[in-house]
């Protein structure tokens, strides 16, 4: 693939640097600084965003909804037809619940579990009880706002899969997708690889495989693949198979991704990554354009050396963006 971008049709933003739960498998929440993307430096971007063709916007974080103008962000992308995704943990979205229906898209809110499970992960009393109050209010002002929910499978919840479904059924989104937790990366504000204590509180241990593999054969066995879960047999027999690697019983295998040259990622403080889990490749952080960090030295030659099937970080992602004419396959 040519290490030149010439388009980018996914723009992941992280609009806010804080968050307001304290979830077991993210270390954001610790972070004691507040930056923000303003107006005003996604504007200096206009140009490159236009030259890039960005086609999605997906609003990640951190919580997006404790920005402080989140929706002027939204107006200026709306205005130039580019898609808008809020990834959520959905305490908020009763207070903007008005605003989220006139200028976002779609949601996508973090579930992990039935209530008990779900507020035991978030570490936030009544935390679904929030989130179903925010899902009723958006459905109330607008129906057909396409609201769906993404569950992290990991120890605490990997006997509950069935269970997070029925709630997400319960809160009355439109489907429900899993990814396994990460455990290996620098991301999530990790300022270095956590060690093989804090992997294993999160991870599951070998006890456990048996466990999330007798859930995923049960919804595969009811049919829920590719309808109301989003993944296909394939794809939640893979969760099983990262913890299998996780604990060294077989080896990683890297998923279909070609994120790196269609996808990038910009961080509340300037800092632009080819994805979630690599290394940042640069910063816009000191004026520098977008443009000149996507095409520059450390981004093109990262691109250029990069084999996904090979990759040490690839081979332990627990998700993947392949993107192919206007879809995510």
């Amino acid at each position: 693939m040519n290490p030149i971008l010439e388009s980018l049709p996914v723009l992941i933003l992280y609009p806010h640097s804080r968050c307001n739960c304290r979830c077991v498998m993210c270390d954001i929440w610790k972070t004691d600084s507040t930056r923000e993307i303003s107006a005003a430096e996604l504007e200096r971007h206009g140009e490159d965003i236009a030259r890039l063709r960005v086609e999605w916007v997906v609003f990640s974080g951190g919580e997006p909804l404790m920005h402080s103008d989140l929706f002027r962000l939204c107006r200026f992308l709306r205005e130039r037809k580019i898609r808008t995704t809020l990834l959520s943990t959905g305490l908020l979205l009763e207070r903007h619940a008005n605003q989220i229906a006139e200028w976002v898209d779609d949601v996508i809110v973090s579930l992990d579990g039935p209530p008990e499970i779900h507020d035991a992960i978030r570490r936030v009393p009544r935390a679904l009880e929030l989130l179903a109050a925010g899902v009723a209010a958006l459905h109330k002002r607008k129906p057909d706002l396409a609201v769906t929910a993404r569950s992290t499978v990991q120890g605490l919840n990997c006997a509950h899969l069935r269970a997070t479904v029925e709630a997400a059924r319960g809160l009355g989104v439109k489907s429900i997708s899993f990814l396994a937790a990460d455990v290996q990366s620098e991301a999530f504000n990790r300022p270095s690889r956590w060690g093989t204590e804090r992997q294993n509180q999160v991870a599951l241990g070998p006890g456990q495989i048996s466990v999330l593999e007798d859930e995923v054969e049960r919804l595969i066995g009811a049919g829920e693949c590719g309808g109301f879960v989003v993944e296909s047999a394939e794809k939640l027999r893979r969760i099983v198979d990262h913890f299998r690697a996780h604990l060294g019983l077989q080896h990683g295998v890297a998923p279909r991704c070609n994120a790196p040259w269609v996808s990038a990622v910009l961080e509340s403080d300037g800092v632009v990554r080819p994805c979630f889990f690599h290394r940042p490749i640069g910063t816009v952080g000191m004026g520098a354009s977008l443009m000149e960090v996507l095409n520059g030295p450390a981004a093109v030659g990262f691109r250029r050396g990069l084999d996904v099937s090979t990759n040490a970080i690839c081979r332990r992602c627990v998700c993947s963006l392949n993107w192919k004419g206007g879809t995510c396959k």
